[in-house]
């Protein structure tokens, strides 16, 4: 994670390491520079509430390992299966790529960026879920 820059509305939140900080009144720009730190913004969580479809779902628990409420080798088996179930409905070549980003980034654990890769899959999730017959 090191060298990522964080360009922070006024008053919005992140999670740093377990930590949850809010900017001020003014926008601001926050460089991370300590490697393999694990970050949420707040406004891009997905809350248990909104966990209703199989790509949140994992997505979710990578959220989990970012926040240190999950155990991250646990979490790391179930993200990867979780992986392996989307690359079966997910066969285009650019969400296939996306899948394989994520899947070398969780095994490499980095889960920031492998979360990066699946929210990715989110409008075309949305996209699919929108065309199936009721």
């Amino acid at each position: 994670m090191s060298g990522l820059v964080l360009k922070l509305s006024p008053k919005e939140r992140v999670l740093i390491n377990g930590a949850v900080i809010e900017n001020g009144d003014r926008r601001s720009r926050l460089s991370i520079v300590t490697p393999n730190a694990n970050i949420l913004r707040l406004r891009d969580a997905i809350h248990p509430e909104e966990v209703t479809t199989p790509v949140r779902r994992v997505c979710y628990i990578a959220q989990l390992v970012l926040s240190g409420d999950a155990e991250e080798g646990e979490a790391r088996m179930q993200i990867l299966r979780g992986i392996e179930q989307l690359s079966q409905v997910f066969t285009d070549p650019d969400s296939r790529a996306q899948l394989a980003i994520a899947t070398d980034q969780i095994v490499a654990g980095n889960t920031y960026q492998a979360l990066k890769a699946l929210r990715a899959l989110l409008p075309r999730e949305e996209r699919l879920m929108a065309a199936r017959p009721q």
